[in-house]
């Protein structure tokens, strides 16, 4: 996420933190380069204006000058102004109101809106405990109201029964009375979707908003199409009470433009980020912690809010006993192999880590990739009850043996044991508490050397 604009910060800073001390010279230089890169990153141009000109005076003030660190003072001060863009602070969905409260989503066609709706309703049962129930005011597109009704089936969330010929207006009211019936605290509203903004769309909306009185109004925007997503937001704004961003397929957006420029051009804050296609691939949206991972500082809080909810407490106090007894098995690794999985595979859990660029630069030269997590629990799953516990035992006719079972050959059976091996130390040294924390290098190389 945003890996073009981190790649460009890390260069920036990392010339500056060599520095031992910075002139006016070398701080119009940082500033070129950040514009430079802001501009790259398809942010919007007013925005990169009054962005440098906030931080000009204060790269120039005393406080740059006489820091022992004026590098890393300089990197503080970019991180608060653009925590200040971002929007400085969370926000949490607004459910004041008697229920059912309603909540529309709207946006252009394309945009991620269905899937999005269901993902939001994932969100609100899981962590709001609410029951929910979404409902498809889309008449237009063919099987729009289908394939709501499918992810409601799909992921067992309430969705209104479709009625063919009904108005967007009269499906509302329809919804409102079956939410009573059923006890839904929470209505989701879908709305249609165009391929461009025009006066019909906007007084169907107006007229939804009207009706369902909602606390949310929520804007789908599609996070790849950069600074156009903040202009879309200001035009819905313009109609009706925009209350905060989704913006979605932010996963693979390597530039970061929609996010930068949305609150500053829409005066909205973005809410949430959809960060995969998966249900579950919906994280709120932190200002503070999208400004670390944007200047390569990673996002050790997210991590591990992520491994907290992907991870089973019972497997944690399992692992941690077998690790008091200075055991660490195949079965050890298994689990934790599939945990990685469920956190997004190896580059899912990466770039939530300080330089991430040098990491991926590392995994890139290694030839690590997502197939190996596939491949090692393959190997692991040929493995007998008794190999996995003792992996000692597994001479040359056991390699042969598992090589057949998962499809491998004997030099790839040799890479994972090498591999169990340099974890099982570090397991090892983990539980004696003398384990040293990520350095800004990135990851030991030697482990990466095990993968190649």
């Amino acid at each position: 996420m945003f890996e073009n604009l981190t790649n460009k910060f890390e260069e920036i800073f990392s010339s500056l933190k060599k520095a031992p001390s910075l002139d006016e010279k070398q701080v119009d230089k940082g500033l070129r380069n950040i514009r430079q890169a802001l501009l790259e990153a398809d942010v919007s141009l007013p925005v990169v204006k009054e962005f440098i000109e906030k931080l000009k005076p204060k790269a120039l003030g005393e406080e740059i000058i006489r820091s022992t660190s004026p590098g890393q003072m300089m990197v503080k001060i970019v991180y608060d102004e653009l925590v200040n863009l971002l929007g400085d602070t969370s926000y949490d969905v607004n459910l004041n109101a008697v229920p059912p409260v309603s909540m529309m989503l709207v946006g252009l066609q394309g945009s991620g809106k269905t899937t999005t709706t269901a993902k939001i309703a994932k969100y609100l049962e899981k962590n709001k405990k609410k029951k929910i129930m979404m409902v498809s005011l889309d008449v237009y597109r063919p099987a729009a109201q289908e394939q709501l009704k499918f992810l409601g089936e799909q992921n067992n969330i309430l969705t209104l029964p479709v009625i063919d010929g009904q108005l967007p207006s009269d499906i509302c009211k329809r919804a409102i009375s079956a939410a009573n019936l059923n006890g839904a605290d929470i209505i989701l509203f879908d709305t249609a979707g165009r391929t461009q903004i025009d006066l019909q769309m906007m007084s169907e909306i107006k007229q939804i908003e009207s009706i369902i009185n909602p606390t949310e109004n929520f804007l789908v925007a599609d996070s790849l199409t950069g600074q156009v997503a903040a202009e879309v937001a200001k035009e819905f704004k313009n109609t009706i009470n925009l209350t905060g961003i989704i913006l979605t397929r932010a996963d693979g957006d390597a530039r970061g433009g929609a996010a930068v420029s949305m609150k500053y051009v829409s005066k909205v804050p973005i809410k949430f980020l959809g960060i995969g296609e998966k249900i579950d691939n919906l994280e709120v949206f932190h200002p503070d912690r999208i400004a670390n991972r944007i200047l390569g500082m990673g996002d050790i809080v997210s991590l591990v809010e992520k491994a907290a909810q992907n991870i089973s407490e019972e497997n944690i106090k399992k692992t941690e006993e077998n690790l008091k007894k200075g055991n660490f098995s195949m079965e050890d690794y298994l689990t934790q192999l599939r945990q990685m999985k469920k956190m997004g595979g190896v580059e899912g859990v990466m770039s939530f880590l300080p330089g991430v660029s040098k990491i991926k630069s590392q995994m890139d030269q290694a030839g690590v990739d997502e197939k190996i997590i596939t491949q090692n629990e393959s190997i692991i799953l040929s493995m007998t009850k008794k190999e996995r516990e003792n992996p000692k035992i597994i001479d040359g006719s056991r390699r042969k043996r598992i090589a057949n079972g998962s499809g491998t050959d004997v030099a790839t059976i040799n890479k994972l044991l090498k591999q169990f091996k340099m974890m099982s130390e570090m397991m090892k040294k983990m539980s004696k508490g003398n384990v040293k924390g990520m350095t800004d290098k990135g990851i030991p190389p030697e482990l990466f050397n095990q993968l190649k």
